[in-house]
């Protein structure tokens, strides 16, 4: 079983249907249920978006990673494609009120603002389409995916609502086991990272300084302070590489001279759309 956030027909329920057609999806109440779900071997699975290239992070993630002793397993990029809902009858004229999460309504802000809409956030797209679809009012309407107007049974009023074209949201997939896979030549992996600096002058040029001198390529890197202090930054760091590779051992263990609490979140494939495409944090 694999778990997700939102109701049915959420961009996380699309995107386990497309990674994994065979294999039973619940939803989740909130991103904390469905981590706690595998965590506490309810699941197996959970399907979790970590970032989008129009809207950027989704803030809770890093926070609860951290928190949970879960690991990412698998990478899948999910192209978003956010359709303007409402009940049968409604026009975009009679429109006043759109519901959606918020970073749907981020990534249709532009779009939102030249309509005149008043934007109101929900806890996730499907269930903004759930609520417009039980109110039955025709000015409101939701931004939701055409899988979640099918199964609420909403008129699509406008496809591509989103304000730029290749909106693409990064999901992780979470496990409680670490799953690594094999170290093979020729293919590309990510591993992620976390860990916090010691209190040393310099110390975070330092610590990335052992992945350049060793050619690890680092492709993000993300700080947010721990809760309850305002003294220590923490960091997560994807890297280019095998955890098992030489150039990231080497790397790893310079790190370790100017960080502390080093604990890898995991190394997995890096999705073909790495190659493919740009994606913007």
């Amino acid at each position: 079983m694999i778990v997700y956030q939102g109701h049915e027909g959420a961009y996380s329920h699309r995107a386990c249907k497309h990674v994994f057609p065979d294999k039973e999806a619940r939803a989740c109440s909130s991103f904390r249920a469905a981590m706690e779900e595998v965590e506490q071997g309810k699941a197996d699975l959970a399907m979790i978006p970590l970032e989008n290239s129009t809207a950027g992070r989704v803030e809770e993630i890093y926070r609860l990673i951290p928190k949970m002793s879960l690991f990412i397993i698998e990478e899948h990029f999910e192209s978003v494609n956010h359709c303007l809902m409402a009940p049968k009858g409604t026009t975009k004229d009679s429109i006043k009120t759109v519901y959606s999460h918020p970073q749907a309504l981020a990534q249709c802000s532009d779009h939102i603002r030249k309509l005149g809409y008043h934007p109101v956030a929900t806890l996730d797209t499907a269930g903004a389409a759930l609520q417009v679809s039980q109110s039955g009012s025709t000015d409101a309407a939701a931004i939701a995916s055409s899988l979640a107007a099918e199964l609420y049974q909403l008129e699509i009023i406008e496809q591509g609502f989103q304000d730029q074209s290749g909106n693409t949201t990064r999901f992780i997939i979470l496990s409680h086991e670490q799953n690594l896979p094999p170290l093979e030549p020729g293919v590309a992996y990510i591993t992620s990272l976390l860990f916090k600096v010691r209190n040393i002058p310099a110390a975070l040029y330092k610590a990335l300084g052992g992945f350049a001198t060793n050619g690890v390529n680092l492709v993000k890197l993300e700080s947010y302070m721990p809760g309850g202090t305002l003294n220590a930054s923490q960091f997560h760091v994807d890297l280019e590489g095998h955890v098992n590779s030489r150039p990231l051992q080497l790397a790893m263990e310079e790190l370790s001279f100017f960080a502390e609490d080093v604990r890898v979140l995991g190394t997995y494939r890096a999705h073909p759309a790495r190659a493919s495409r740009s994606f913007h944090d």
